[in-house]
């Protein structure tokens, strides 16, 4: 496996984090759940920033997931690209 390829596997992966993280949102989950809180240290580091600059439309949609995962991809075809 090249590391263009390993980063592109790291990229899809996370991104896929993102989205469980997304679904998750949508059902009712026990923050002290061990895997909430994971999901939730892996994946605020990236979701945080993107928050902080996009608030939520209309005070209660929250699009930072979807934006982070644009960008994941973005950075995937660079690496491809570059690899």
């Amino acid at each position: 496996m090249t590391i263009g390829k390993l980063i592109l596997y790291l990229l899809q992966t996370y991104s896929l984090l993102i989205f469980i993280r997304v679904i998750m949102s949508w059902v009712r989950t026990d923050p002290r759940n061990p895997f909430v809180r994971i999901l939730s240290t892996l994946t605020d580091p990236v979701l945080v920033p993107i928050q902080k600059v996009i608030p939520p439309i209309g005070g209660s949609v929250d699009i930072s997931p979807w934006v982070a995962i644009l960008l994941l991809q973005l950075l995937g075809r660079v690496v491809v690209s570059v690899f």
